[in-house]
């Protein structure tokens, strides 16, 4: 069969033929793949950065898809740490980290949509004691994660969405996507604090796609803003684009009620990131999210990566 395949992580996997996978394990299938997304996760899987990441190559590359399986159910599967990803044109799934999927449903919108939908959907539902009405903060969020966020927050329930990014161009959209109100992080370290003080300092939750140096100073802000700093502050760590450290101010956690907890593999278990799924399945399939989609050949797959990521515009690989 063919697949993308990685064989050094300084390069972009090459669209070649290697043996077919074989199931192994008691709840192991063989899933011929109907699309599979090109996620940012997947990009860090495959250039080896990930903190999940091991040496071993060569490695096929893709972490979930849309597949059917040898009795025809279509499916949406999530795959464990592998070497045998989701874009070949057949891969191992393990049913108890799948969904049946009802017939009729865009394979392509689903692949697209469901990664970048999970960090927000699973931050809100499993990290925290999300409630109706709170506030939501996402940093971040002009990236095709954080715009699904904004929209995610807001299906969810919250009262108010604060949608912040350096993109303004891209921030001028989201208020179409429930963002209440958008900040510009971009400018003088004074000016964005004073911004994120003036909208953001009694927010409930945020959701945090950046890290690294951005997220020390909004924290800061926000935190020595707060008109009550008895009222609970949930800091939801998703994604690190900005960096992945961040020296956070031992102040932060003294003067006000913070609570900071990370959100990703590991720290949901698979069993309740499977019970996420249908719903959000649901959610997705009825069209209520909006999401940009490319469908792209499994043979164009290196010419594919070779494009810089758009915020707006989700690849899925299809082979």
């Amino acid at each position: 069969m063919h697949a993308a395949v990685v064989s050094s992580f300084d390069t972009p996997p090459r669209y070649a033929e290697i043996e077919t996978p074989i199931p192994v394990g008691e709840h192991e299938v063989l899933v011929t793949v109907i699309a599979a997304g090109l996620h940012p996760r997947v990009r860090s899987q495959a250039d080896g950065s990930h903190y999940t990441s091991t040496d071993e190559l060569p490695l096929v590359p893709g972490i979930d898809g849309v597949g059917r399986t040898a009795d025809g159910r279509l499916v949406y599967f999530i795959l464990p740490d592998t070497t045998i990803g989701a874009m070949a044109e057949q891969t191992v799934v393990d049913l108890r980290r799948s969904i049946v999927l009802e017939e009729g449903v865009d394979p392509v919108a689903l692949a697209a949509a469901m990664n970048p939908a999970m960090s927000s959907w699973i931050a809100l539902r499993q990290r925290i004691d999300f409630q109706r009405g709170q506030s939501v903060l996402v940093l971040g969020a002009t990236g095709s994660a954080g715009q699904m966020a904004v929209q995610i927050a807001k299906h969810l329930g919250a009262g108010r969405v604060i949608a912040a990014s350096r993109n303004a161009a891209r921030l001028e959209a989201l208020p179409a996507l429930g963002a209440d109100v958008t900040i510009s992080l971009d400018g003088a370290e004074a000016d964005v604090a004073e911004r994120l003080a003036s909208a953001a300092a009694d927010v409930d939750v945020v959701l945090d796609y950046l890290w690294g140096t951005p997220t020390v100073s909004a924290m800061t802000s926000i935190v020595s803003n707060r008109t009550d700093p008895g009222r609970p502050l949930a800091w939801i760590e998703i994604g690190s684009v900005a960096g992945p450290d961040a020296v956070i101010p031992s102040a932060a956690l003294r003067a006000a009620r913070l609570q900071i907890v990370g959100s990703g593999q590991g720290s949901v278990s698979a069993r309740d990131i499977r019970s996420e799924l249908p719903a959000l399945a649901k959610e997705i399939s009825s069209g209520a999210y909006a999401v940009t989609v490319r469908a792209v050949p499994l043979a164009d797959v290196e010419q594919a990566w070779n494009e810089a990521p758009s915020g707006d515009e989700r690849i899925v690989i299809t082979p």
